[in-house]
């Protein structure tokens, strides 16, 4: 075909036409079209297409040998190496910080401070401007770094980090959500530091949020079966393969770049920018992909603090965290929910009533959007008429919570699934009855009043599929358990994703799209959205990201997102292209544009179809060139709605467990682990199956044995890896399975939804149940250690002794 598309060209076009530029006169062109299908025989079809099938992930082969070079790989011309200064307490007031030995030590080049910055110190944050670059006359968390020392070596440096003398006063924490909302709760910030509106301001209330439909009150007195219990979630640590870095390298222009694994480069390069008071032009940010994420390397943390330290040291600042440090940087917000829910005789819900303290830690950075949008859909996708979710933010002494999978969901829908249990118990109903009677159909609203949020899925077929996945009405072995549950999870609610594709001379495809690639295979979708799209092969498609300076603008990469806002941007940049190849062929062979048509790959012509990157090349003539397209893919928000807008899809999961447990131990042995997901259209199967899998064992490794747990000084007792325990393969269930429900009714490409959180919504709430049918006894505090299971056993052993 090549060598048969070169002859045509150099046979028909003149040398006057190709310095000219001119195009290819009808005739010609028309008849090279004509060549070119006897050539190219039937056009390729939807079973030529890679989107649907399991293409085999972008880079992962760089990824599974070790050649990936995350930021901590990179290598950059003289630069200087950063440690930090921290102290053994989680509260002091700093007195003093005197560096004098340190500064006199072997290749040292600065030690910062507070006073060495700007005064008064800046402070950065996304929802609040509340966290200093470095910590201003107070520390208010284990891990909160007082000074930072730049050296030659990174040895020079940690030894000079050592001889950093500070001079401080320990004082009383808060830290957890009985000290930090007790009357005479010490506060995490001082009041001045909190505008004088503030209504929460003497306390550690940082936002509340409140959502409500029906009359509750009058509905309890009305219910048949009230059921009340609390149930808490832990502080758990996100534990990405790679730690946190960042490396800043000042310009000759007195700008900044950036290199850093953040998962919002934009963001990043707005902080930056607003913080060191530079035109956006003036930071560049390079995010290579990153070794994991899940919410942890969104928002900014260090990088203010290291970009001051390079433009005072006018070197390359490069800062890596050990994963203990990484431990003292982000956090999911534990919960607490007081619960209280009522039923009819035949176990339809009556009311449903939270109350839900997110323990949010030293700083806001999103937590009170984890803590609003969690608490939005914390009644479930149920059909309740009358509901109450009273929630709020409360600061601690404890590392600053984050973004972090599920986004607050999970919290609360370990009560509501436990709830649910607790009712269909109550009532002698089966724990899969209760929820078919009570889930909501497609297109019916689970949340009610001005701003109603309605199923976009047909969610029954996901509870129907996960029954019949585990065995829901095969009989139970002696000692074991199974437990079923539902929850729900708010997409993205506005949005803006920007993206450029260049198809070339050759056919070959350029895709720039600011999506960041940690792990969940965004690359991979847009190369099989473009060769598709375009006709091109797969491997001919290059796609470039993680470039402030190359890339167009990304939001972010964050709440499933990327595959609708990201993947629609993708396609509409192709579809740009198409029209723009159909525009110039039909200029090029003069056919009138009413003519022809273009479709996936394909334009079609009165003389029959044509690869559309043949009929690029007609198109394109003697001079060659390319085409551009640009996609945009925008949400706005919706002014009064009380997450900013409506969610542009839901992730609906349904899971169930079967699980056995040793009586003398109180250890779990998951024989079967089902995961069934409303994903719309799964564009990449294979993918769609390892983020499921994935999600599916960390909400394992909540449910039943990750905790942050402190000493009395708020000091992290369990830093790192051995001492912190993750679901390792000793761990994971003897069967996994996971199954997505196609209905191709999302929003992104071809009728996809995001689908990257589902599977760890409601791991707590089927495994909890599981564990209670197994031994008899309710556990309402997460995780499900053996510990916990076994001082349960012990519990009930006791109550029924005479």
């Amino acid at each position: 075909m090549s060598d048969t598309r070169a002859d045509v060209s150099q046979r028909t076009v003149d040398e006057d036409r190709a310095t000219s530029g001119a195009p290819l006169d009808a005739e010609t062109a028309r008849a090279f079209a004509a060549e070119v299908q006897d050539h190219a025989g039937s056009a390729p079809d939807g079973d030529g297409r890679h989107v649907g099938t399991s293409v085999r992930r972008y880079g992962g082969d760089d990824r599974v040998t070790g050649s990936q070079r995350f930021v901590a790989d990179l290598a950059f011309t003289d630069v200087a190496q950063v440690s930090l200064v921290t102290l053994p307490v989680a509260v002091a007031d700093l007195h003093a910080v005197d560096t004098a030995a340190a500064r006199a030590m072997p290749g040292v080049l600065a030690v910062v401070t507070a006073a060495d910055l700007p005064q008064p110190v800046p402070r950065f944050g996304v929802s609040h401007q509340d966290r200093p670059v470095l910590a201003d006359g107070e520390v208010i968390y284990h891990g909160e770094p007082v000074a930072a020392v730049v050296a030659e070596t990174l040895e020079q440096a940690e030894a000079a980090a050592r001889a950093v003398r500070v001079d401080f006063t320990e004082k009383p924490g808060a830290f957890d959500l009985d000290q930090a909302l007790a009357p005479d709760a010490p506060l995490v910030r001082r009041p001045e530091l909190r505008p004088d509106d503030d209504p929460h301001r003497e306390s550690n209330v940082l936002e509340t949020a409140l959502y409500e439909w029906g009359e509750v009150e009058q509905a309890a007195a009305q219910a048949h079966v009230v059921v009340e219990d609390t149930y808490t979630f832990p502080m758990v640590t996100h534990f990405p393969i790679e730690p946190g870095g960042t490396v800043v390298v000042p310009t000759d222009g007195g700008g900044l770049e950036v290199h850093s694994p953040v998962q919002h480069p934009y963001l990043l390069q707005r902080s930056i920018a607003q913080v060191m008071g530079l035109p956006l032009a003036q930071v560049r940010v390079f995010a290579p992909d990153p070794g994991g994420g899940f919410g942890g390397k969104q928002m900014p943390k260090l990088e203010p603090l290291i970009a001051f330290l390079a433009l005072r040291t006018g070197r390359p600042c490069r800062l890596v965290l050990s994963l203990e440090q990484t431990f003292q940087m982000m956090r999911r917000a534990a919960c607490r929910v007081r619960a209280r829910t009522g039923f009819d005789r035949d176990g339809a819900l009556v009311f449903h009533d939270l109350e839900c303290d997110y323990l949010i830690g030293a700083y806001a950075d999103v937590a009170p959007r984890v803590m609003t949008k969690g608490s939005y859909v914390g009644a479930g996708p149920y059909r309740i008429p009358h509901a109450r979710t009273a929630s709020r933010a409360v600061m601690s002494n404890t590392t600053p919570s984050t973004a972090f999978r599920g986004f607050g969901c999970p919290q609360v829908a370990w009560a509501t699934e436990s709830q649910l249990d607790a009712g269909a118990r109550e009532l002698g109903l089966d724990a899969l009855a209760i929820r078919r009677r009570n889930l909501v159909q497609e297109g019916e609203p689970f949340f009610r009043g001005p701003y109603a949020a309605h199923a976009d899925g047909r969610w029954h077929e996901s509870l129907e599929k996960a029954a019949e996945l585990i065995g829901w009405d095969r009989p139970l072995p002696p000692g074991r358990g199974r437990g079923i549950a539902v929850a729900i999870k708010p997409g993205a609610t506005s949005g803006l994703s920007q993206s450029l594709v260049r198809l070339l001379a050759d056919g070959s495809a350029i895709a720039y799209a600011g999506t960041s690639d940690m792990g969940q295979g965004a690359r991979t979708l847009w190369q099989q959205i473009v060769a598709d799209e375009l006709g091109t092969d797969l491997d001919k498609v290059h796609v470039v990201s993680g470039d402030t300076g190359v890339v167009p603008f990304d939001l972010q990469t964050s709440a499933s997102r990327s595959t609708v806002f990201m993947g629609n941007a993708v396609l509409e940049a192709c579809r740009d292209i198409r029209r723009r190849i159909l525009a110039l062929y039909a200029e090029s062979t003069e056919i009138d544009a009413e003519e022809l048509s273009e479709r996936p790959g394909e334009l079609v012509t009165p003389d029959g179809v044509l690869p559309l990157r043949d009929a690029a090349h007609v198109a394109l003539g003697a001079l060659g060139g390319e085409f551009v397209g640009q996609g945009t893919a925008r949400m706005r928000g919706r002014k009064g709605h009380p997450l900013g807008g409506d969610a542009a899809f839901y992730e609906f999961n349904c899971t169930a467990i079967e699980v056995e447990v040793d009586h003398e131990t109180g250890e779990l042995l998951l024989h079967k682990h089902v995961s069934v997901s409303d994903v719309g259209t799964e564009l990449n199967p294979a993918q769609v199956v390892s983020q499921d899998e994935g999600a599916s064992i960390m909400g394992l490794g909540h449910s039943q044995m990750e905790q942050l747990l402190l000493d009395e000084h708020g000091v992290i007792r369990n830093l790192g890896a051995l001492d912190y325990r993750i679901p390792t393969f000793k761990d994971v269930p003897l069967e996994l399975v996971t199954h997505g429900i196609e209905n191709h009714d999302g929003p992104g490409p071809y009728g996809s939804k995001g689908i990257s959180e589902g599977a760890l919504l409601c791991t707590a709430g089927a495994l909890g149940a599981a564990v209670s049918e197994a031994i008899g006894w309710v556990v309402r505090d997460l995780p499900l250690t053996p510990e916990r299971v076994w001082t349960a056993l012990q519990e009930k052993a006791a109550t029924a002794d005479p």
